[in-house]
C-alpha cells in the first residue's frame, strides 16, 4: 500500500522509524526517505524486535509542522506522529493486533513464552500510549468493514473505509486450466495452510503452494504425495499460475487479503474461510465459494462441491475491477482527502 499512497504524492517524503534499502525493492531507493534516531543506534535494524518500547518515541521525535497534510498508514505506531499545524489522516491497516486481542495474537503467532512474558510487560504501557496517539489522528481511514469495527472498538473512533487495490490489468485470464489448486501465502501459522493441505491429502487433488516461512518445514512434512510446496516464485510465475489454477485456496481469516483479489483478477474463483474481509472481496457462488468452518471437514465438503466450470472469469475480474483496481482506489482515497480539507 505504501507504494499506492506514494504514487498519489511522489514528492513527499516518507518518514519512518528505521530503513533497511536491503530488505525492500529497488525503487524504494529513489524515495525521499527519512528516518528517525533508531536508525543510528546499533544492531537496530537487524534486531528491530529489541526496539519495541522505542516506537512511540521515534515518530514523535518527527518534526511536521511545516506540512498542511500528514497521512500515516499503520498497522502499528506511524499514527503517532504530531502533525503539528497540519491535518493528519491515518490509513489503517489495523490497530495493533498485540496490543489490543493480545491473547489471540501471541496464540496464532506461535510466539514463545520468554517472549510472551516479555511482551506482556509491555503490552499494558504501549496500549496507553496507542490510544491518545489515536486522539491525536483527525480522520482515520480503514481498509475493510472488519477494521473499521475494530477502530471504533479500540479507539472510540469512526472510520471512513478505502479499499486497497491492485493493477488489475496486470493480471491475465488464461485459456487453458491446470489441474491444480493453488495457495500463495507467508507460511506462518495463523494463515491455516495446514487446512488445504490436509483436505488435498484427504480428497489426494493436485495443490502448488506458493511462499515461505517458518511453517514451512512443518507444512513438507504434512504434504501428501499431491501437495507441492513450491517457495518463494517471482511476480511474473505467480500471476501464470493464478491464471491456470482450478481455484485459490484461502483458509485463513484476514482483515482484507490481496491474494484473493490478485486470483480473481486473473479470472479464478476462490474458496475461502468465510470471516472476515473476504466477505467483501467474494461474492458467494459468483466469485468463489466460502467454507463456513475453519476446519479441514469444512473445506473437503467445499472442495467436494466446487465446480470451476460454473465460475465465469470475465464475471470474476469485472467484480475486481469495479472495487479494487488502482483507477478506484485513487479516485477513493482523493475524493476522501478533498473533502476532509475543504469541507
Amino acid at each position: 500500500m505504501l507504494e499506492h499512497l506514494h504514487a498519489l504524492f511522489p514528492r513527499a517524503p516518507i518518514y519512518t522509524s528505521m530503513f533497511e534499502p536491503r530488505a525492500l525493492p529497488d525503487i524504494y531507493r529513489t524515495w525521499d526517505i527519512r528516518t528517525s534516531f533508531l536508525q543510528r543506534v546499533p544492531f537496530s535494524r537487524s534486531h528491530h524486535q529489541l526496539m519495541l518500547f522505542f516506537y512511540p518515541m521515534a515518530f514523535e521525535s518527527f518534526d511536521l509542522s511545516e506540512y498542511d497534510l500528514v497521512l500515516s498508514l499503520t498497522s502499528g505506531f506511524s499514527h503517532g506522529v504530531r502533525a503539528r499545524r497540519g491535518h493528519h489522516v491515518s490509513y489503517c491497516l489495523t490497530p495493533p493486533r498485540f496490543l489490543w486481542t493480545f491473547d489471540s495474537y501471541v496464540r496464532l503467532e506461535g510466539v514463545g513464552r520468554t517472549t510472551r512474558v516479555g511482551l506482556g510487560l509491555t503490552v499494558p504501557l504501549l496500549r496507553r500510549w496507542d490510544l491518545l496517539a489515536a486522539r491525536r489522528v483527525d480522520t482515520f481511514v480503514a481498509i475493510s468493514r472488519v477494521v473499521q469495527d475494530r477502530i471504533y472498538r479500540c479507539y472510540g473512533r469512526k472510520s471512513a473505509i478505502v479499499y486497497p487495490a491492485i493493477d488489475v490489468d496486470s493480471f491475465h485470464v488464461s485459456d487453458e486450466i491446470d489441474d491444480y489448486f493453488l495457495v500463495a501465502s507467508r507460511l506462518i501459522p495463523y494463515k491455516r495452510i495446514d487446512l488445504a493441505i490436509e483436505a488435498c491429502n484427504r480428497l489426494k487433488l493436485p495443490l502448488k503452494v506458493v511462499g515461505d516461512g517458518r511453517s514451512r518445514k512443518a507444512l513438507e512434512q504434512l504434504a501428501g504425495p499431491t501437495v507441492e510446496l513450491v517457495g518463494r516464485v517471482d511476480d511474473a510465475t505467480l500471476r501464470r499460475l493464478y491464471a491456470r489454477c482450478r481455484a485459490f485456496l484461502f483458509p485463513g481469516e484476514e482483515d482484507f487479503g490481496l491474494t484473493p483479489i490478485e486470483a480473481q483478477a486473473a479470472g479464478r474463483p476462490v474458496i475461502a474461510f468465510g470471516r472476515g474481509g473476504t466477505r467483501e472481496t467474494i461474492v458467494d457462488g459468483e466469485t468463489g465459494l466460502f467454507f463456513g468452518e475453519q476446519t479441514v471437514d469444512s473445506l473437503v465438503e467445499a472442495l467436494e462441491h466446487f465446480d470451476h466450470r460454473a465460475f465465469d472469469p470475465t464475471r470474476i475480474r469485472e467484480h475486481v475491477r469495479s472495487k479494487f483496481d488502482l483507477r478506484v482506489f485513487r479516485e477513493q482515497f482523493l475524493e476522501l482527502l478533498e473533502g476532509e480539507l475543504c469541507g
